[in-house]
């Protein structure tokens, strides 16, 4: 049940990065959404190591939302190195 809380979780923290970080993203919503998943197993993973979270308990929408914009910063860092010609 706390995997399925924390992909609830991460769907709804995707959709809130997104609305915090408008502009055009190479993969578009839906990788927004898995990176969004992604920033709260990380965020719950942290949170446990730190003490925040005890084990078993999901991560906060702050922290969430945190995981997934520094994930989506990263995200559009490497993709968009990608696209740029060799110089």
């Amino acid at each position: 049940m706390n995997v399925l809380w924390t992909i609830i979780v991460g769907f709804v923290v995707g959709v809130i990065a997104k609305l915090l970080m408008p502009g055009r993203d190479p993969g578009g919503f839906i990788v927004t959404v898995l990176l969004g998943i992604a920033g709260a197993v990380i965020a719950g993973f942290i949170g446990r190591q730190l003490g925040w979270y005890a084990n078993g308990q999901g991560p906060g929408i702050i922290g969430s939302v945190v995981g997934a914009i520094l994930l989506l910063v990263i995200y559009r860092m490497v993709v968009g190195r990608r696209g740029l010609p060799a110089a």
